[in-house]
């Protein structure tokens, strides 16, 4: 009796002692157990939001992805696998689960000491505001302490409220309303029973469960919740068989809805929260409403990125990206082939994938866990770099990072990444308010926001300006001028002989303005600016925003090679849209505090109202007419697919093919496109302003003036039409008729017009002596239709 007497009174004696110990811990603990108020008082970290004016999510920054929810919000079948996962019995329990803490202390025996854990939500919620995850007796006694403490002074709904808000469960994301957005790119009411339970995983292990980045291991823990949830009654078989079934559709995959493409306006927004709020702007719950719409910044980005890759395929496959070394590396080693392809960032469609075979015929490609095959149509763009051939270092062989593009019912293709840049920005013409606005081709390749930080030559795009810097100084569209050549010797360049030439070195004669612009002839440009002075043009295109410095006051200047932005270019020719007034375009409508104050709003100047008038309304109803024909017959007919007869605008190309833009509006909505390369670089011959920026443009208006009827801006008093000698009607400001008739120069009307080339530009080096003579050549004979 002594061998069991003896074992058992001193296990007693340890347990009443434990007992005694504890007790004694838990009074000495229970009075310095920290406050409560941070729960009753609940004040999340809520990020920086930027929304479209129409209200959707453009994108979110701070260190807490967060969106509250209350408990009548979440659905039910949520709450179940929640349940079902972490604390089944939490609605029986005072906070802690002996029960639990039971069958978790004989799991752990039977499996060696690694198995299931006993933490309560209540104890979750515990840890969570209070504690560390230190795995110590300390702290587990605190947490249990804190557990209970919290079950005295919360309701049951509550505390599983603070759990489902606060919890962290991966990919920056707080609560369980923002983890069904950055995982399934959906409200939290909307998500399936299958989507219910891989959320509910999430909290055990929020990386090792994270099926973005393990998808296998999240849909092994995803199963256990079902059968969890199977086991507690909350759903049936059937129901537990079609959610294990259900394919997983994640937010950045191929079968997600894709997401709205916003970055450069959300980063705008957020450095002028910033500018406002210091760093309390990301975690006060800030919402910041810009002026962009869904539809119309949805628009812009498929146009912009269509337009570039447009452009790379016509310059052909440069290979792939780089190659690894996969001797040794079997085809099944995921592991390895996911770790050799981990520094390649996907972007957007464009998806990075290893070469595992590849001849002619066929491309066998490794992405994370998936084998895909690549035969047929989707070679074409590649094939010149599938032959044996092919330089060994820009060959399609095993090892090499490629991109693959889904096409849908039409399978994958190899693709690349795009090595030009492009940018769009559209203005309400009457308001500033920027409708879309793209500032390169990806913002996480480069977050460099060509519409407002790329300084550029515009080319002929910025011809308008001197014509209109013209009208005011006695010209008219009527009026003609020489298209022949001009040579500039060294003493007026300060450097060396310049002979601007027309595209094709072929001149025309004495030419109107009006045909001159359509036909964008250069010679008529230098002529115009020579006569009218570049110091005056200099000053007058100040009145459409533009920088007097960015545009030294030389010949040059008629064929825009001065600088200007995007913005810049959308703000001038936003004059001649709303008949002659100056707005400022702007991108955030209002901001409002994390308790729905709205503690900034803009009132801009309106055009036709507050907005200040920098030109007569007969220039601007005179240029929008030129300008007009530069669309109906000239070197933008593309641009007449859209069908709408009140389009106006530019098309632009600067020396050696550089840069190709193309300006243009409805009378209510101005839209910039630009393409070139990040260091000015030659594009291709024939990539003009009408064949690669105009393209973007028409794409984009596409959508954007489906909300606009066709508008034609009323003529304003103080214009005489007169009859020119070829019986067209021409209009002039009415001191400036002739008392005798027009006659213009036979055939310079309907001529038919060549597509447009790269405008001449002068040497960088300016001129500082007073201009000497200009020597007039005679124009090369041209046989007229």
């Amino acid at each position: 009796m002594r061998w069991v007497f003896y074992p058992l009174a001193a296990l007693i004696a340890l347990v009443i002692l434990g007992t005694a110990t504890i007790a004694a811990v838990s009074a000495f603990a229970w009075p310095n157990l920290p406050s409560l108020d941070v729960l009753t008082d609940y004040r999340p970290k809520i990020p920086l939001r930027v929304y479209t004016s129409d209200g959707y999510l453009l994108g979110e920054f701070g260190e807490e992805r967060r969106v509250v929810v209350t408990m009548d919000e979440v659905p039910a079948i949520l709450k179940q696998a929640i349940l079902a996962a972490e604390d089944e019995r939490f609605y029986e329990h005072p906070g802690i689960d002996v029960i639990g803490i039971a069958r978790a202390a004989l799991a752990n025996v039977v499996s060696g000491g690694r198995g299931q854990g006993a933490s309560t939500i209540t104890m979750q919620v515990a840890r969570n505001f209070f504690l560390t995850r230190e795995k110590t007796f300390n702290r587990k006694l605190y947490e249990i302490l804190l557990a209970l403490r919290i079950e005295r002074s919360l309701s049951k709904d509550q505390i599983f409220e603070l759990y489902i808000n606060q919890i962290y469960l991966g990919q920056r994301s707080y609560g369980f309303s923002a983890a069904a957005r950055a995982y399934f790119d959906k409200p939290l009411k909307d998500i399936t029973v299958a989507e219910a339970a891989m959320l509910a995983g999430l909290p055990k292990a929020p990386s090792a469960y994270n099926p973005i980045a393990n998808q296998r291991r999240a849909i092994q823990r995803q199963h256990y919740v079902l059968r969890r949830m199977v086991e507690a009654g909350f759903i049936d078989e059937k129901t537990f068989e079609t959610a294990r079934a259900e394919p997983l559709v994640l937010a950045n995959g191929r079968s997600a809805a894709s997401p709205l493409r916003g970055d450069f306006v959300a980063e705008m927004a957020r450095q002028l929260a910033v500018e406002q709020f210091g760093d309390q702007a990301y975690d006060s719950g800030i919402r910041v409403i810009t002026t962009v719409t869904r539809d119309e910044q949805q628009a812009a980005y498929k146009a912009v990125r269509q337009g570039v890759m447009d452009y790379d395929r016509r310059h052909g496959y440069r290979g792939p990206e780089s190659f690894v070394d996969l001797s040794g590396v079997k085809s099944d080693d995921e592991e390895r082939l996911d770790e050799l392809l981990s520094e390649a960032t996907d972007y957007d469609d464009l998806l990075a994938a290893l070469v595992l075979e590849a001849s002619p015929k066929s491309v066998t490609v490794y992405r994370h866990g998936e084998t895909l095959k690549i035969t047929g149509a989707g070679l074409t763009f590649a094939a010149p770099m599938l032959n044996e051939r092919a330089p060994q270092a820009r060959r399609v062989r095993r090892g090499a990072i490629v991109r693959i593009r889904d096409l849908g019912e039409k399978g994958w293709e190899i693709a690349q990444l795009p090595d030009v840049e492009a940018a769009l920005v559209a203005v309400d013409s009457n308001t500033g308010a920027v409708r879309a606005l793209i500032g390169g081709f990806d913002f996480n390749r480069s977050k460099f926001n060509h519409v407002t930080q790329a300084l550029r030559q515009p080319g002929s795009s910025f011809k308008p300006f001197i014509y209109s810097a013209a009208l005011e100084r006695g010209f008219s569209p009527s009026s003609v001028e020489e298209d022949g050549p001009l040579f500039f010797p060294a003493g007026i360049t300060g450097s060396k002989d310049w002979e601007p030439k027309n595209y094709d070195g072929k001149y025309e004669g004495p030419m109107t303005l009006r045909e001159g612009l359509a036909r964008s002839k250069n010679m008529i440009s230098i002529r115009l600016l020579r006569s009218i002075t570049p110091e005056y043009a200099q000053d007058y295109i100040t009145r459409f925003g533009f920088d007097a410095a960015q545009h030294p006051p030389y010949l040059t200047m008629a064929l825009g090679a001065g600088m200007a932005t995007p913005w810049q270019m959308a703000t001038g020719y936003a004059v001649f849209a709303n008949g002659g007034y100056r707005i400022e375009p702007y991108v955030v409508k209002e901001m409002i505090d994390g308790q729905g104050h709205v503690v900034a709003k803009v009132d801009p100047p309106v055009a036709g109202e507050s907005a200040p008038r920098v030109i007569d309304p007969r220039n601007a109803w005179l240029m929008n007419s030129m300008m007009q024909d530069v669309v109906r017959r000239g070197t933008a007919t593309r641009a007449l697919t859209l069908k709408r007869g009140e389009l106006a605008g530019k098309t632009g190309t600067t020396n050696d093919y550089v840069d190709a833009w193309f300006a243009g509006y409805h009378p209510d909505l101005v839209a910039v496109s630009w393409l070139g390369h990040d260091q000015p670089r030659n594009l291709g011959r024939g990539e003009t302003g009408g064949s690669a920026a105009l393209p973007m443009w028409v794409n984009f208006m596409r959508t954007a003036l489906k909300s606009l009827p066709e508008k034609f801006p009323p003529r304003p008093d103080g214009l005489v039409a007169v009859h020119t000698g070829s019986g067209r009607e021409e209009f002039l400001y009415s001191e400036n008729v002739p008392t005798e008739p027009i006659l213009l120069p036979a055939g310079t009307e309907g001529l038919p017009l060549p597509a447009e080339a790269p405008d001449e530009a002068l040497p960088q080096t300016r001129p500082t002596a007073a201009p000497a003579p200009v020597v007039e050549r005679s124009p090369t004979p041209v046989r007229r239709p």
